[in-house]
C-alpha cells in the first residue's frame, strides 16, 4: 500500500481498518474467503435506523455474512408502491426476500431516534431546500394516527411510544408487499419487531399481543 494511501480516508477509519486487519480479519479470513466463493446466504434481514448508536451487527454480535442489514432514517418501511420511481428500501427488501430467500425480517427501532424527534417537532425549517428527510418521515403519519387512538403504550413518553408504534406500522407496511404476504402465509418468512434502548442497552421484542417485552440477556 502506498505510504500516502491513508490520507485518502479519515484517520479514524485507517486506524480502525488496521485494527481489523491485524485482529478480526486474521481470525475470520477463511470465512470471508468462503463467503466470497459461495455468496451470501443470511437467514435474517434487519431493517434498522442509520443512527450511529444503533448498529445491528453490534447489538446482535453478528459476524460477516450472518445478517442482511437495511438502514434508513427512522427504520421505516414504506407501503408497496410499484410506481416506476426509485425505492431503495423496497429494492433491498425485494433482494433480501426474493433474491436471498431470507427467512426472518426484523424491524428494529431504537430510543432517542432523531427521525422520530424530527417528525414530532413542529415549525422547524428543513435542513435543505430538497427537504428529503421531511418528505421521508411523512411515512410516520399513520403511526402517529394509530398512537392517538391506541392506548397500548399508555404511560410511556410520547417519543418512545411513537418509536414503538412506528415499528408496528412498518410491519403493517411490510405486509402490503405481495411476495411478503405470500411467504408469510406459507410459513417460509417470519416478521418480527424489536426496540433497542440506547441509554441502557436493553432490547425489547414485539410480542403476539402487540406489546414490547424485554429480551433476557
Amino acid at each position: 500500500m502506498s505510504e500516502h494511501a491513508g490520507t485518502y480516508l479519515p484517520p479514524r477509519l485507517v486506524a480502525g481498518y488496521s485494527a481489523f486487519a491485524n485482529g478480526r480479519l486474521s481470525e475470520e479470513r477463511s470465512r470471508y474467503r468462503h463467503l466470497a466463493e459461495t455468496g451470501q446466504r443470511p437467514e435474517i434481514m434487519v431493517v434498522s435506523c442509520c443512527d450511529s448508536r444503533c448498529a445491528p451487527e453490534t447489538i446482535f454480535d453478528a459476524g460477516p455474512g450472518e445478517m442482511f442489514v437495511l438502514r434508513n432514517v427512522a427504520n421505516l418501511v414504506p407501503p408497496y408502491a410499484p410506481d416506476g420511481e426509485y425505492h431503495g428500501t423496497s429494492a433491498a427488501l425485494e433482494f433480501g426476500v426474493m433474491g436471498l430467500g431470507i427467512g426472518h425480517v426484523v424491524v428494529l427501532g431504537h430510543g432517542r431516534c432523531g427521525g422520530i424527534k424530527a417528525f414530532r417537532a413542529t415549525g422547524e425549517a428543513p435542513l435543505s431546500p430538497g427537504d428529503f428527510i421531511g418528505r421521508w418521515i411523512t411515512l410516520l403519519e399513520p403511526a402517529a394516527a394509530r398512537l392517538a387512538c391506541d392506548p397500548i403504550d399508555a404511560g410511556i413518553d410520547g417519543q418512545t411510544a411513537l418509536e414503538r408504534m412506528s415499528v408496528r406500522q412498518s410491519i403493517a407496511n411490510l405486509r402490503t408487499f405481495p411476495w411478503v404476504r405470500e411467504r408469510e402465509a406459507a410459513g417460509t418468512l417470519v416478521i418480527h419487531g424489536a426496540w433497542f434502548d440506547i441509554s441502557t442497552g436493553e432490547l425489547f421484542a414485539l410480542a403476539d399481543d402487540g406489546r414490547f417485552v424485554p429480551v433476557a440477556a
